[in-house]
């Protein structure tokens, strides 16, 4: 074993090391906030490699892919990168992908498929809305796709949704499923559930191909556990297979995307899926004081459908949590601008970046962010619209989409008339006509003599030169190398790069949103420097595209500034002063939670929101919110009561609370790294370490 990596594994706690050495059979890390839980996937991961396991032989799945990306990082940094490089680390839908474009065929689909983003959904769930007759007005096409969403990740096809259909409204959302399916297949294109559910069906219906990949990726690991569906506990027990070389690693308690399909259930119940399982608790956090952590086991504590576990830290006591009650939400933002001016005024060394602001909802940033320029504090709104979804960006893609796999019609439908060609919604109708008889793609229909004959003039004539020079790039597109020059030379041939000034008629705007295309083209080349080899294509960075997550659309504002977002955008990070703001009833718990008479996603919301905060936190509630032009009551949350009272300080003035001092945080600090054997190096050297722990 390698010095390098032994220096690294000295730091592990019990516990850690456990998880880490127990490298054959069935593991549960029960890892709770701030425990190190991404320490012990890539110290096992080189402790593995170590001992002589082929580095092709691991796969570690995670969430998003800034955590494969950290990982990876960290793996880069024990092991040598030749080997690190052959770990697969990534997302599910990456890994499916990776599989699935090497074994589609057996789908019928070609492995030039493309991946529709949100847009190009909701535009085919449109138009099978249309052709089944039901009006958009009736049924929201969004629902609609939720809905269907919901059914592929439960690994429920649209016959199987149909069959059990218990009225009226389900067997439309079955009709409607049904021609949304077969509209992608006609279009050689997956949605982000098929990713999963194809991978799913070619394992249960192709066993030779299932132990193919049992014998390619015999070590499996996973990260955020409490977060997978149905079909990604299905394709994990499908390869773990009768060895059940599996590690996952998760936290019950921060199981919070059960509306988006996530099944508790596969953490709660790992020992019974997965027999003979090794059940290991990470309890030491290394983010939060003791009351911080005090306040959230107690919390938590009140759902009775959990593994238990309660967290501990000897980084200090600290300060107890402040609970503020407000006369309105106005009161509420100009309570927490005044507190985080305090703050950053009596704290060496504080930047804006170490607060956060946290809601339950989108549309309670508002107030916030009113506040926040009144008083000339930076912030930065975290899903708001990125450079990714701008129209120029999506336009540009689509064109891209449409280069790779001719037979996108939804990428066809967006980009026809981008910039305008004559080609308006006459000839769309005609091309869908002519379409419905054969099942053609809409690229062979309009470059046809039937089409040109139907619609003649100006339609006829670009319509056929804009066939002859998409046809010219996609053969050019289906070779690597020379991305960038490629790209451009296609946007521009096909009109798109000079076509801005037709459709905005203002040059600074036109010249602006060509400069956002030059810097898709300059991601495009990014991406083909950093492949690890001369294949990398157009249909690689495209899946690298729209295989991205939220956090990969995060831009980062230099200098930073005060984050506000939900408490489901905070999950992973952590501050060191958090406000929770609208914390009252009907509000946070929301009231559909209420209705439904469960609460406790909504508590383990709360939970992750409390354990955001390494040093100092504030919640904040208002008794009185604006709520459809009338101002509410409001009574508190029920979740303050669950707060133990030694814990928590009740105010109706900001000005009585003072923070944790820096000194005394760095102090608390040092005393820890003494402790554990750092005492070399500055304070600021020791709170590095310190953030590497998670």
């Amino acid at each position: 074993m390698s010095r390098k990596f032994l220096k690294y594994r000295s730091i592990l706690n019990g516990p850690q090391i456990e998880a880490v050495e127990t490298l054959d059979g069935p593991v549960l890390v029960l890892a709770g906030a701030g425990t190190g839980k991404t320490r012990v996937i890539t110290h096992r991961i080189a402790l593995m490699i170590e001992k002589g396991v082929d580095p092709a032989n691991i796969a570690g799945m995670t969430f998003t892919n800034k955590a494969a990306s950290e990982m990876r990082e960290r793996i880069n940094e024990m092991i040598s990168r030749e080997d690190a490089a052959k770990v697969f680390l990534g997302t599910f839908h990456a890994f499916c992908s990776r599989i699935l474009r090497r074994e589609i065929s057996v789908l019928g689909f070609t492995s030039s498929f493309t991946i529709a983003d949100e847009a190009d959904q909701v535009g085919n769930v449109r138009e099978a809305l249309a052709e089944c007759g039901i009006s958009k007005e009736d049924f929201n096409p969004a629902m609609c796709l939720s809905m269907i969403s919901r059914a592929k990740s439960s690994l429920r096809t649209a016959d199987d949704y149909s069959k059990d259909a218990g009225d009226r409204f389900e067997e439309s959302i079955g009709s409607v499923y049904r021609r949304y399916a077969k509209m992608l297949e006609n279009q050689n294109t997956l949605d982000f559930d098929d990713i999963l559910l194809f991978t799913v069906r070619i394992f249960e219906n192709h066993p030779e191909i299932l132990r193919k990949y049992q014998n390619i990726y015999k070590y499996l690991l996973v990260d955020e556990y409490q977060d997978t569906n149905l079909a990604q506990f299905r394709i994990l027990k499908l390869l773990a297979g009768e060895k059940m070389n599996l590690l996952v690693v998760g936290d019950d308690d921060q199981s919070i995307y059960g509306w988006r399909g996530a099944n508790i259930k596969n953490i709660l119940e790992f020992p019974k899926h997965f027999p003979g399982s090794k059940v290991i608790a990470l309890e030491q956090n290394y983010r939060s004081t003791g009351m911080i952590l005090d306040a959230a086991n107690a919390v938590i504590s009140m759902n009775s459908e959990r593994h238990k576990k309660s967290l501990w830290s000897e980084i200090g006591t600290g300060e107890k949590i402040v609970v503020v009650g407000t006369d309105n939400e106005v009161a509420e933002a100009e309570f927490v601008a005044k507190k985080i001016c305090q703050i950053y005024s009596e704290t060496h060394g504080a930047s804006y970046s170490d607060f956060a602001v946290l809601y339950r909802s989108n549309h309670q940033s508002r107030h916030f962010e009113d506040v926040m320029r009144s008083y000339s504090i930076p912030y930065r709104l975290v899903g708001s619209k990125s450079f990714y979804e701008r129209k120029e960006i999506r336009d540009a893609v689509a064109y891209l989409k449409l280069a790779v796999n001719p037979r996108d019609d939804q990428s066809f439908l967006r980009i026809i008339g981008v910039p305008p060609r004559g080609v308006g919604d006459k000839a769309i109708e005609t091309m869908k006509r002519i379409q419905a008889s054969g099942r053609q793609p809409f690229t062979s229909i309009i470059g046809s003599d039937g089409f040109s004959g139907a619609v003649g003039g100006k339609a006829a004539s670009e319509s056929a030169n804009f066939a002859e020079r998409l046809h010219k790039w996609s053969t050019l597109f289906a070779e690597p190398g020379q991305l960038y020059d490629k790209a451009f030379g296609y946007l521009s041939e096909i009109g798109y790069m000079d076509g801005f000034i037709k459709l905005y008629k203002d040059r600074k705007e036109a010249e602006k949103r060509r400069e956002n295309v030059f810097e898709l083209l300059n991601m495009i080349s990014e991406s083909e420097s950093a492949a690890a080899d001369g294949s990398f294509g157009f249909r690689d960075f495209l899946e690298k595209y729209c295989l991205q997550d939220d956090n990969d659309k995060v831009k980062e504002e230099k200098g930073g500034g005060v984050s506000l977002m939900t408490v489901h955008a905070a999950k992973g990070l952590e501050f060191d002063h958090v406000f929770i703001s609208g914390m009252e009833l009907n509000v946070f718990p929301h009231e559909r939670s209420m209705k439904d008479s469960t609460c406790d996603e909504e508590r383990r919301l709360f939970y992750v929101a409390v354990t955001r905060a390494k040093r100092n936190l504030f919640i904040s509630w208002a008794r009185s919110r604006l709520k459809y032009g009338e101002a509410i009551r409001q009574e508190p949350s029920p979740f303050i009561e669950d707060l133990p009272e030694d814990c928590i300080v009740n105010t109706d003035s900001a000005s009585e609370i003072r923070p944790m001092s820096n000194d005394d945080f760095n102090a608390q600090v040092s005393a820890f790294f003494k402790k554990t054997g750092f005492t070399a190096g500055s304070v600021k050297e020791k709170r590095e370490s310190y953030d590497y722990y998670e």
